[in-house]
């Protein structure tokens, strides 16, 4: 019997963008961690025999040091997409024409140093606006991927935020960093927004069907800290709702879910940053054997072809 579709991406959000939505100046030298983090995981996509949608962020592509890592995911295969300019989330903030902008500016670089257009967006900390929705669309974008439909976005800012020295105007501009207690009201599979030139699809990153919470890579390496079987466990629950619900999961990684504490000092408040890279390796080949054992997992601008070509998509109005 044929899989059900799937998905797989990867947010290569840097150093960097980390730093900056935490609040901590050093962000401003562009610090990056790409041309260690980069082999390591095209090295395990490569023996997995598995392509994914990596979301770059235009100031890395922008900077020389990123260029080549970039040169190679295209290289390789993996689709390219957009994950905004600049990577600030309080971009649900902006003008629509600055929203343009921002979307714009990073294709154009994206595009130059990787040799491939997105046709695919994710904004950054799942933020989302009808500004940056109608501008998609306007641009010819094929999908979205930036919603997160859970009830613990609130919590996870909480946890980020903890112990940061940020004013009260940094906060205000955080205040719905990975999203709002509403978010988890939203549909798990592919639907479609109405803008006001059309309609465009959304691929949400999947949280586990009725109990709206996550299972992307790093939570799951988080829950691997007390048990590896335990997390492996989780994961295939989560897949065993997805096919008992009928979802079809878009499963999100992030460069953390590569880097041990040996390799970035500076991130130790992350989650999972205590753990080193050798276990974190490990958990990653585990799980993603999980996924592709279940699913037959494709690039994003495949899961929303045949999400288009299946129909019966539900529709949205545009809100936030």
């Amino acid at each position: 019997m044929d899989k059900p579709t799937a998905s797989l991406s990867l947010d290569l959000d840097n150093l960097w963008s980390y730093l900056k939505v935490r609040g901590d100046a050093r962000w401003e030298g562009f610090p990056t961690y790409l041309p260690t983090v980069v082999p390591v995981i095209l090295d395990l996509l490569e023996r997995k025999a598995q392509t994914l949608t990596v979301f770059v962020i235009g100031q890395d592509a922008a900077q020389e040091a990123n260029q080549e890592p970039l040169r190679r995911i295209a290289q390789a295969g993996h689709e390219i997409a957009n994950h905004s300019l600049n990577h600030e989330p309080w971009m649900r903030d902006y003008p629509e024409a600055r929203v343009v902008e921002e979307i714009v500016e990073a294709q154009g670089i994206i595009e130059q140093a990787t040799g491939r257009k997105p046709v695919g967006f994710r904004a950054p900390g799942y933020c989302r606006s009808s500004a940056i929705l109608s501008a998609l669309h306007r641009l010819g974008y094929q999908y979205d991927a930036s919603v997160l439909p859970s009830i613990l976005g609130p919590v996870a800012r909480l946890y980020y935020l903890w112990g940061s020295k940020m004013s009260a105007a940094q906060r205000s501009a955080r205040a719905q960093l990975f999203g709002r207690f509403s978010e988890g009201l939203l549909p798990l599979r592919p639907f479609e927004w109405r803008t006001p030139t059309g309609p465009l699809l959304e691929i949400p990153v999947t949280t586990i069907p009725l109990l709206r919470i996550p299972f992307h890579l790093s939570y799951l390496i988080w829950l691997s800290r007390r048990s590896k079987t335990l997390a492996l466990a989780y994961m295939r629950f989560a897949l065993a709702m997805c096919r008992a619900r009928g979802v079809e999961p878009s499963v999100l990684l992030h460069p953390l879910d590569f880097l041990g504490r040996e390799d970035v000092q500076s991130l130790s408040f992350f989650p999972g940053m205590d753990l080193p890279r050798s276990h974190k390796l490990e958990m990653a080949e585990r799980l993603l054997g999980a996924y592709r054992e279940r699913f037959d997992v494709v690039p994003m601008s495949e899961h929303a072809r045949r999400a288009r070509a299946r129909g019966g998509l539900k529709s949205m109005p545009l809100s936030g």
